[in-house]
């Protein structure tokens, strides 16, 4: 019994990691109505410059609210030199368009900065945290505390007067500019958001796992967090998350010893396929029906 509450907790705890990464993947689509490809990328780049910055000798939050600035300056400048140019496209180019950047950064940042594991030390400690017959991973606890305050701190500034904004470009850009609303300044802090978050979870997931390239892999967990939840909703990359974590902890938990390992990315891809088959839309996102 404690192997399995164990699993449930420790895979709820990654599933909140994940949802850090999930939620720069729907800020954008809130914002902006576009899938965003490249934040799995993005969050590898925001932890290569939390690692370069620390290699500078600079203290851990200077790094940290650097990285973040630089982050949102790209976020800015891929709305200004790419994104603009796609205005009037059909939305498969511009995802196109960010599956593009997705592979560039992969190749271009490790390729400049190495390719070999950077350690990222946060100075959370590898000791886990023990309950009764319980080990909770110590950096995934205090990662999912965070993942919850971001989550929180993002449905709140959908509340302000920004936020409304942000909204009213994703539901109609036309009617949008029709109000006087900048729809080019909107998609582009919608990105430069993205790239904050990116931040937190490069910084937290470069502490668990090390910097290189494999962070951009967790854009496939983020993926079937924000399907499952909805890619619109907030909340539901909090629900999500914690339902991806914790079935790709629980099953392969079990089965990994039996079938020889491997069935976390089958268990993730069949929530992917079965979401879509069953609730496309997700838990908690916006159902649009259209006539065609």
């Amino acid at each position: 019994m404690a192997y399995f509450v164990e699993l449930v907790i420790n895979g709820a705890l990654t599933g909140l990691m994940y949802s850090l990464v999930a939620l720069g993947f729907v800020l954008i689509y809130k914002s902006a109505g576009v899938p965003n490809l490249a934040q799995g990328a993005l969050v590898m780049t925001a932890g290569y410059a939390v690692w370069l910055l620390l290699s500078l000798g600079l203290p851990m939050w200077v790094a940290v609210i650097g990285a973040a600035l630089a982050m949102f300056a790209l976020g800015l400048v891929v709305e200004r030199l790419l994104l603009r140019r796609m205005v009037g496209q059909p939305i498969i180019m511009i995802v196109m368009l960010t599956l593009g950047l997705d592979i560039l950064l992969r190749g271009l940042v490790p390729g400049i900065l190495g390719t070999t594991p950077k350690p990222l030390d946060l100075g959370i400690g590898f000791a886990p945290v023990i309950v009764g017959d319980v080990f909770i991973n110590r950096t995934y606890l205090i990662g999912g505390a965070i993942g919850v305050v971001m989550v929180i701190a993002a449905l709140l500034f959908f509340r302000t007067r920004l936020g409304t904004k942000l909204r009213a470009v994703s539901d109609d850009h036309i009617s949008s500019w029709a109000v006087g609303i900048s729809v080019e300044r909107a998609i582009g802090i919608s990105w430069g958001l993205a790239g904050v978050t990116a931040v937190v979870a490069g910084t937290l997931w470069g502490s668990a796992q090390g910097v290189d390239w494999t962070l951009s892999t967790l854009l496939f967990p983020a993926v079937a967090v924000v399907i499952l939840g909805g890619l619109d909703s907030i909340i539901g990359v909090l629900v999500g998350g914690i339902l991806v974590g914790v079935l790709g902890a629980v099953i392969p938990g079990y089965l990994d010893s039996v079938v020889g390992g491997g069935t976390r990315d089958v268990v993730t891809s069949l929530i992917i396929l079965l979401t879509i088959m069953i609730r496309p839309y997700g838990i908690f996102g916006r159902e649009d029906i259209e006539r065609i």
